[in-house]
């Protein structure tokens, strides 16, 4: 949502609101069509009316629209809804050229001490923002945007009764669960092939069924689709009673048909309802999800997508019992994993130093080894990247048989050299194949991110860059026995520390030294880890060298200056706050 400049918090009125007193100046009593006509405001009475406050330089309301738009030409045979615009545009050409988009009504541009005041009755914070009013003129609901991209036509008039009624449905379906309850609509029996055959769901009943929610221009659905063919091709050779039906989320119905002519499974049409439905039918958050509908039309899981990832057919048929023999076999595994077998794939069995020259994977055996996951372009990872230069040489200092290995996700050869020319270590080549292989088997789902291997080439710990921000060098060698042995010591430490303690900082409540793992203190500034002197009510934190500056014992955790980008993690291109 775009935040809207100079809007300003007020109570919402909940009426009954006079829709001409609402819509009408001291010099207007009408509203405008996008061809120019007028139409009086005395002509909505009676009808339900929904507030849209926009514009079109805000991405969410470019995309919003369209789905506005195919409700209200659904609901305009009615004749008792109307929609009216009220802009947030910067200038006429602007507001023109979004409003000839739109078949509703709208507050005419130039009237902007209108807009200005609606934004401010209807605390409008941000954009796209929808206010529907009932017949009367009272505020049926301010969530109209949320309520539209979840329930569609369905949701209308839009009010709490409504939707209350729709979440008691959904729960009953949820108890009732059967395969027809979930892909059969009022107006639609069939999936479709991707040669445009229409296959009754009656026919998918008894197999296993997964629905494949995806994208067709999102990454990590175009990477994982030809893993899930390869997966159901070879399901398929064995005679497995097995369907997956594809819930496309595209856009463009060429994009649709583009990547679904690719794939041998089924499909929901494009744009069909349903596909929102099960969207929030199945609560989804992450693409791609592959959910499994088991024989008697019951959810066996969730998401198996890390699972055909990780394991392709053999994961079948996705049962707890199968799931629970993989993990068995995932950790005998890791019981015979080796340096080697991690990092040799093929002719690649090498990493690389400074001068390019290639350092065989042979010649680490025995090593404790990092494994860090970084790139160039992420904000998090050049602001760890210091701290791990600092580890790194006072560990080698102490113990020449440790290396780390650096994993790049830049972009480019030229990022990369530049990234790698800053760091003591190794890494792999560039566009190395073993990076995709490793990011799969230690699951990286965000940078930075290291792992750290045993010199037996097992895995000690997948957290080794917390511990890195939390004890630097300390942590070496990241075993379970060494963690153990710094939280004993951070408990010694803590033991002549006061429970509770007054400060002038805080002076609203007592702190109570409290574990927290990351903190900024609200004294010094400063990040800590461990022990925080807390208000949780206040959520304000000091350090216990800041809170008991007497106790010269208390030396704190924390001695470098906190940097703004150390709490986060990138996923893909978005960096957030862990």
């Amino acid at each position: 949502m775009a935040d809207v400049e100079g809007s300003a918090p007020e109570a919402v009125n909940g009426g009954p609101h006079d829709f001409r007193s609402l819509l009408s100046s001291s010099e207007r009593d009408f509203l405008v069509r996008n061809s120019g006509d007028q139409v009086n405001v005395d002509s909505l009475k009676g009808k339900k009316l929904g507030l849209y406050f926009s514009a079109s330089w805000c991405p969410p309301c470019r995309k919003f629209t369209p789905k506005l738009v195919e409700v209200y030409e659904e609901l305009s045979s009615k004749g008792d809804f109307e929609v009216i615009f009220i802009p947030s545009d910067r200038d006429a050409d602007a507001f023109n050229g979004y409003f000839s988009k739109m078949p509703w009504l709208a507050i005419p541009f130039s009237d902007s001490e209108t807009h200005g005041r609606l934004k401010k009755l209807f605390e409008v914070s941000g954009i796209p923002h929808l206010v529907i009013l009932d017949e009367e003129g009272k505020v049926s609901t301010d969530d109209g945007v949320e309520i539209i991209q979840e329930y569609g036509l369905d949701g209308y008039p839009f009010s709490a009764e409504k939707i209350k009624e729709l979440k008691e449905q959904e729960e009953i379906a949820r108890r009732e669960q059967s395969l027809r309850s979930i892909l059969v609509s009022p107006n639609c029996d069939f999936v479709i092939s991707s040669d445009g055959n229409q296959v009754p769901v009656s026919e998918l009943e008894g197999k296993t069924v997964g629905l494949y929610f995806a994208m067709s221009s999102f990454p990590p659905s175009v990477s994982f689709t030809p893993k899930l063919v390869e997966a159901y091709n070879k399901l398929k050779e064995q005679g497995e009673s097995f369907e997956i039906v594809l819930i496309s989320l595209d856009d463009e119905e060429e994009s649709f048909k583009q990547s679904f002519g690719d794939m041998p499974w089924l499909s929901l049409p494009f744009k069909d309802g349903r596909c929102g439905k099960l969207v929030r039918y199945f609560e989804l958050s992450t693409l791609p999800t592959l959910v499994i509908i088991g024989p008697d039309g019951k959810t066996l899981h969730s998401n198996v997508a890390e699972a055909i990832e990780e394991h392709g057919h053999q994961a079948y048929p996705f049962t707890p019992e199968k799931f629970a023999e993989l993990a068995e076999i995932e950790k005998a595994k890791e019981a015979e994993q080796t340096l080697e077998s991690i990092l040799v794939s093929g002719d690649l069995d090498f990493v690389i130093g400074k001068d390019g020259a290639k350092i065989p994977v042979p010649d680490l055996v025995g090593k404790n080894i990092l494994l860090y996951f970084s790139a160039h372009w992420c904000p998090p990872c050049r602001a760890f990247l210091p701290k791990l230069i600092e580890a790194y040489h006072k560990i080698r200092a102490k113990d020449e048989a440790f290396e780390v290995i650096f994993i790049s996700s830049d972009k480019d050869q030229t990022s990369f050299d530049e990234f790698f020319s800053g760091m003591p270590w190794l890494a792999l080549p560039f566009g190395d194949a073993r990076k995709a292989l490793l990011s799969r088997k230690f699951k990286v789902r965000g940078i930075p991110n290291v792992i750290a291997i045993g010199s037996s080439g097992r895995t000690v710990s997948r957290d080794a860059r917390n511990l890195i921000m939390m004890h630097g060098a300390d942590a070496y060698p990241f075993t379970e026995e060494r963690l153990k042995e710094i939280e004993a010591e951070w408990e010694e430490k803590a033991k002549g520390w006061p429970e509770k303690v007054k400060h002038p900082l805080h002076e609203e409540h007592e702190l109570i030294l409290t574990r927290r793992r990351f903190f900024n203190c609200d004294g010094c500034e400063e990040e800590g880890h461990v022990w925080s002197y807390y208000c949780k009510e206040c959520d304000f934190d000091l350090h216990p060298k800041c809170a008991l500056k007497q106790d010269e014992g208390a030396d704190g955790d924390a001695k470098e200056e906190a940097k703004p980008n150390e709490g986060l993690v990138c996923e893909g291109e978005v960096c957030k706050r862990v």
